[in-house]
């Protein structure tokens, strides 16, 4: 017995030593292609990984202009576990021969992995038709998304900025964008993907003879729509402060959650009288929402003098206080976010909506209600155009500006 324990030893030994010479052979610093195969697609996505000299690696997911920082990963032998910022979300991958293989998990979804590969590169989508000048994209589309079997359409804005064959944009829709798109332009053909932890989106398209497009939305392990698209500088959407409102017979939103502390939250109560309040309906597992958890919790740190306050009402994927509490205070110590939070439902649009009688429905995480001083609702803006967006994002900006100074002056 004593013979095998120190033949397993040995063993284990010379297996951590294999590992350690396969992460110096690998050359872990530099630009990485990650694929993620998805519905017999693959989704590729730009990472830069940099290990530093007390041996601690942090990668950088980079979509266009949009840089993630990932710098909680922890190494094991040949394997790098990669926690995906803020989400219940993880890469796991072992490193052999340059390349990069293992697993991609959401960890609040039962058996939702899917394999993942990285090898080194720059180039996001390789470009068959190097030579030739692409076809332009450039512009604002007007864009219709539809469902399997045509059960149901919506529309959408692409907004495209081309530089050769390289293309970046987004897509905007009436319940918030689809955040920083890149890809290639080749031949007739249009290729976009992001990748920000909890959203792998691949779009893919050809231009037709007549200048419209016709593609595919691939998103993560099962969602697929089809898409059509033509040019129009005057493509929109509808208003997003009409989208929700107070059903007739409602003139207060009011409501009774649980904190973080589980201890119950009455609102309105005297703490809040006098005083505009921001009630962001949210999810801690949504990008868009963090989009909109940044931009508040920038602005309520230069405003928070002024007598406003904000309460994040959370909706998160498990029916479950301690697991919703450990992923909303995980959120706040990653973006140091000072305002307050109460646990408000589940991440179902159905079950949120029940939640909050008064409003017709909630469409969208994130929605923004804001109340007046005298405890009356001044608007509701449905969706999050973030900063992917470019000018719709400083739109919004100047918008929600204006509407705080004169509720506050």
């Amino acid at each position: 017995m004593n013979k095998l324990k120190i033949l397993f030893t040995l063993l284990a030994i010379s297996l951590l030593s294999n590992c350690t010479n396969n992460i110096e052979k690998a050359e872990l610093d530099g630009l990485w292609i990650g694929k993620i195969y998805m519905q017999n697609k693959e989704m590729p996505f730009k990472m830069l990984i940099e290990e530093k000299g007390d041996s601690t690696v942090k990668a950088t997911v980079i979509n266009g202009a949009e840089k993630i920082v990932l710098d909680e990963i922890t190494r094991h032998g040949d394997s790098l576990h990669i926690p995906m910022n803020v989400f219940d979300i993880s890469l796991d991958v072992a490193i052999k021969n340059n390349t990069l293989a293992g697993i991609y998990t959401k960890h609040y979804k039962e058996g939702y992995e899917l394999p993942i590969t990285f090898v080194k590169g720059n180039d996001r989508f390789l470009i068959d038709k190097a030579d030739a000048k692409p076809a332009s994209f450039d512009g604002k589309w007007e864009v219709e998304f539809i469902e399997p079997e045509e059960k149901d359409t919506s529309k959408a804005v692409g907004i495209f900025k081309q530089n050769g064959h390289q293309v970046t944009g987004t897509f905007l829709t009436p319940l918030g964008d689809y955040r920083y798109l890149a890809g290639v332009a080749d031949g007739n053909q249009l290729k976009l993907s992001t990748f920000d932890g909890n959203h792998a989106f691949l779009f893919e398209a050809e231009m037709q003879n007549d200048g419209t497009l016709k593609g595919d939305f691939y998103s993560g392990k099962d969602w697929h729509e089809s898409w059509t698209a033509f040019r129009n500088d005057a493509a929109s959407l509808p208003d997003p402060d009409s989208l929700t409102y107070l059903k007739k017979g409602y003139d207060r939103i009011y409501f009774e959650f649980p904190n973080l502390e589980g201890e119950m939250v009455k609102f309105p109560n005297d703490s809040y009288k006098d005083k505009v309040v921001i009630l962001q309906i949210f999810g801690s597992w949504c990008p868009n929402c963090m989009d909109e958890t940044k931009f508040l919790t920038k602005w309520y740190e230069n405003n928070k003098d002024r007598g406003v306050e904000i309460i994040g009402l959370a909706y998160e994927t498990k029916d479950n206080f301690e697991y919703a509490k450990s992923r909303v205070e995980r959120m706040i110590k990653k973006w140091d976010v000072g305002y307050n939070f109460v646990i408000a439902g589940t991440d179902d649009k159905e079950a949120a909506s029940q939640t909050l009688p008064m409003l017709n429905r909630v469409i969208s995480f994130p929605t923004m209600i804001i109340i007046d001083k005298n405890g009356e609702v001044a608007k509701i803006h449905t969706g999050f155009n973030g900063p992917g967006t470019g000018a719709y994002y400083d739109k919004f900006v100047e918008d929600f500006n204006k509407t705080m100074d004169k509720l506050l002056n």
